[in-house]
């Protein structure tokens, strides 16, 4: 299996290569050559446990690694997981839960980034090569990405993310990491500021090719693969007399879902996705009208999800067009240049894929009605998944995808449900403890010049 690139001018690479390399030279994002179709093996992968499915999953995508090595390397990703099943599925009745937080970080990033973690270590350690990580993060890929390269020979890490528009725990779990390879970057502005920087930075190839500069975002295709895992998971454990659950999953940068439009590319049993945001509600907009217009960026309580600019659509966009590299880039060019692009023939026309909003007001009291019809915490981020589940009727079951432990958001999930019941040991211990971080302006030259100085 080879990796293409969206913008079509980034000779085909193996797997490995890809996974070094993130953001294509040409400022694509990196893509196999083809998704194989699993539907002929789908029977015999009933029953797996997540490392096994991932053995198989995986290695339909990765050509330059033996099983036993694969294997091996899986094994060791999640060893740090708290429950034995990775992603346990929770039933609330007429709407199941996929938790996604039993990782080191209590977030959903934990599930590809322990992995990428692991294999950026094995990679570099085979070919004797160091490598700076420069990231973005709206709040949870920063800690998950930090946990999965700290004290790694071999790794510096710089993570940007929007100054006092995380949680104060999403902070803490970046900033009270001791270890010296890791640097945290508070930058003074939002999360888009942040991804354009690192986009800027990844497309100044020189300057990536001296620093060997490596990507932990969702650009790097590695990050998507280890998400296609639990979307074929939950299609083998949920479909009911051959119709497969719709899944619900909050998204701000589209990575997640994205990986489950993959599992449905493959084969998978899923009856279609169900795409919900918060008031950045741009990706809602494109999939209900075909307009893709940037807008204000909103601070709610999912910080998460407090995006415009979604780098993983482009990987959806290119195989909408039939992998036309051409209409992609004339797509994009035109968002960049004026904030707004359309596609042709208005909204896309996949009925897999159907979208909503949630606001505030929707969110919090979804917090508070599902703790008292179930008995179950939910974060903010799986409230709006909740929500948005409610909208839509289906032939089959029902699942949220649960992206952060509640713990994570202990503020908002308090107050809502009137009692302190948002509590983690490994949060509570963070309490106290020293920050270690640098403040930027939202510039390139400044973080440029900081990598500079820090880089290995």
């Amino acid at each position: 299996m080879h990796y293409i690139s969206t913008r079509g001018e980034t000779p085909a690479m193996p797997f490995q290569d890809a996974v070094l390399t993130g953001l294509a030279p040409d400022g694509g994002l990196l893509l196999p050559e083809t998704i194989p179709d699993v539907r002929g093996e789908l029977d015999s992968w009933r029953g797996l446990g997540f490392v096994e499915l991932a053995e198989r999953v995986m290695g339909k995508f990765i050509g330059d690694m033996s099983a036993v090595e694969l294997r091996a390397l899986l094994e060791r990703s999640y060893a740090r997981f708290d429950d034995p099943a990775i992603v346990p599925i929770r039933d609330l009745g007429s709407l199941k839960i996929m938790e996604l937080f039993h990782g080191p970080t209590l977030a959903f990033k934990d599930v590809a980034l322990q992995f990428l973690g692991t294999l950026f270590e094995q990679i570099l350690t085979e070919r004797g090569l160091r490598m700076n990580i420069l990231g973005a993060t709206s709040g949870d890929t920063g800690s998950a990405a930090i946990a999965g390269v700290q004290g790694r020979d071999g790794i510096e890490i710089f993570v940007m993310y929007p100054e006092g528009r995380t949680s104060a725990l999403q902070e803490l779990q970046m900033t009270a990491v001791p270890d010296a390879n890791v640097h945290c970057l508070a930058i003074d502005g939002s999360f888009d500021d942040c991804q354009a920087i690192m986009k800027s930075l990844f497309n100044d190839l020189p300057f990536k090719a001296k620093h060997g500069l490596g990507a932990v975002n969702s650009v790097n295709w590695a990050r998507v693969l280890a998400q296609v895992v639990y979307y074929v998971q939950a299609g083998l454990a949920l479909e009911r007399n051959g119709v497969g659950p719709a899944i619900c999953v909050p998204t701000g940068n589209f990575g997640n879902i994205f990986a489950g439009y993959v599992a449905l590319k493959m084969g998978a049993p899923i009856d279609r996705l169900i795409l919900a945001t918060n008031d950045n509600d741009i990706l809602v907009r494109f999939f209900n009208t075909g307009r893709y217009q940037r807008g204000a960026v909103h601070f709610t309580l999912s910080p998460s999800m407090d995006i415009q600019v979604a780098s993983n659509f482009e990987r959806f966009l290119f195989l909408h067009l039939n992998r036309d590299s051409d209409a992609l880039r004339a797509f994009m060019e035109s968002f960049a240049s004026g904030e707004e692009a359309r596609l042709s023939g208005g909204a896309p026309l996949d009925d897999r894929i159907v979208a909503t909003s949630v606001d505030r007001d929707t969110t919090l009291r979804t917090i508070a009605e599902t703790y008292r019809d179930t008995g179950y915490i939910v974060d903010p981020h799986t409230a709006v998944g909740v929500a948005a589940a409610r909208r839509f009727e289906s032939d089959g079951p029902v699942l949220c995808l649960a992206t952060a432990h509640p713990a994570k958001f202990p503020e908002s999930v308090d107050q809502t449900i009137g009692k302190p019941v948002a509590r983690h040991p490994a949060l509570e211990a963070l309490k106290g403890a020293t920050s270690r971080k640098t403040s930027l302006p939202a510039e390139v030259g400044a973080v440029r010049e900081f990598v500079e100085r820090h880089a290995l």
